[in-house]
């Protein structure tokens, strides 16, 4: 039996990106759905359209590179940005995974899958670019020290970013707004 790769591309039930130095060079159906806009509005442009902002862009680049340089491999939940549509502008919680093709060069090439997760976990509070990144991380289970070692600021930065969503989901501790963070 022959495999149509090219379908199976289109068909895959994630949203799937091919890059060259993080311009997307290909992207199936799913993930245009999922952003609300056409392959045309995708394939050439930067990741860049697809973060709230540049500065989420060139952080997650920069924090990225040394595991990818290590691994080949990265995931992460991360909020995201619809480009186009009806939603233009909507944030959105979204599982990202890749693998570079050349870990020495991590951005060079690689694979990306996006997953939507706002159906299982919306954005209810306007949150800052570092928020969002605090947040991700306290999802994944890190302290406040490993946050800050992997943003690159101190661990006391981290707790007032963490005090902060505290007050914004109305939270008593971090496994309550953990709680909250992941039901949205």
């Amino acid at each position: 039996m022959d495999i149509n790769y090219r379908l199976a591309f289109e068909m895959a039930p994630v949203g799937l990106a091919l890059s060259r130095n993080r311009i997307m060079l290909d992207c199936n159906r799913h993930l245009c759905e999922m952003f609300g806009a056409a392959p045309d509005q995708l394939i050439g442009q930067s990741f860049q359209e697809l973060y709230p902002s540049a500065l989420e862009f060139e952080r997650t680049g920069q924090r990225i590179t040394p595991l990818l340089n290590r691994h080949g491999t990265y995931a992460d939940d991360r909020i995201m940005k619809r480009v186009a549509g009806r939603f233009k502008g909507e944030t959105f919680w979204c599982h990202v995974t890749g693998r570079a093709l050349n870990q020495a060069a991590p951005h060079e090439a690689g694979i990306w899958t996006f997953e939507d997760l706002s159906a299982s976990r919306p954005v209810k509070a306007e949150l800052t670019p570092r928020e969002r990144e605090v947040a991700a991380f306290l999802m994944g289970g890190l302290t406040s020290k490993e946050i800050g070692k992997a943003l690159v600021i101190s661990h006391r930065t981290v707790e007032i970013y963490r005090a902060r969503l505290m007050r914004k989901y109305k939270a008593s501790n971090t496994g309550d707004l953990v709680h909250k963070l992941m039901a949205g």
